[in-house]
């Protein structure tokens, strides 16, 4: 086996949290997928960001872009939303499996999936990366006391 090369994200990102490592940033969120919350309600199409989807497992993240996976092997798997081809998406640090890849949506109201990551929330962690400044500074009775 060769050596792993981890790719590091800036700002707020999502991390395995089985061994930390980075995996995508929360700009690349394209839905929350929340179980059971599909609006059914809405006779329109509603844009991408704001949809809810049903997710078999708890809930999960549906993201444009993930970064240091592995791919397992393409296979159908019949969901909720019906018939797709699947890759399941392992952590490349620790093997975790951490949610699954659309290969191929057999559906054409689901072909917006094809391409992106699903990464279940319970497998991931969110890190926002705060900057500190630790410098102490003057103040102005600070300057005048002797």
């Amino acid at each position: 086996m060769g050596r792993i090369f981890l790719i590091e994200l800036d700002g707020r990102t999502y991390r395995c949290r089985f061994c930390d490592s980075a995996l995508a940033l929360a700009g690349d969120v394209l839905s929350r997928i929340v179980k059971a919350e599909k609006s059914r309600s809405s006779g329109g199409r509603k844009p991408l960001s704001a949809m809810n989807f049903n997710c078999g497992r708890r809930r999960a993240y549906l993201f444009s872009n993930v970064v240091n996976i592995t791919l397992g092997p393409e296979e159908e798997r019949l969901m909720l939303s019906g018939l797709h081809t699947v890759e399941d998406i392992f952590c490349c640090c620790c093997g975790q499996i951490l949610g699954w890849k659309y290969v191929i949506a057999h559906d054409q109201t689901q072909k917006y999936k094809e391409g992106k990551f699903v990464l279940e929330r319970w497998r991931i962690v969110e890190d926002v990366a705060e900057l500190f400044n630790l410098d102490a500074r003057l103040g102005s009775s600070d300057a005048e006391s002797p």
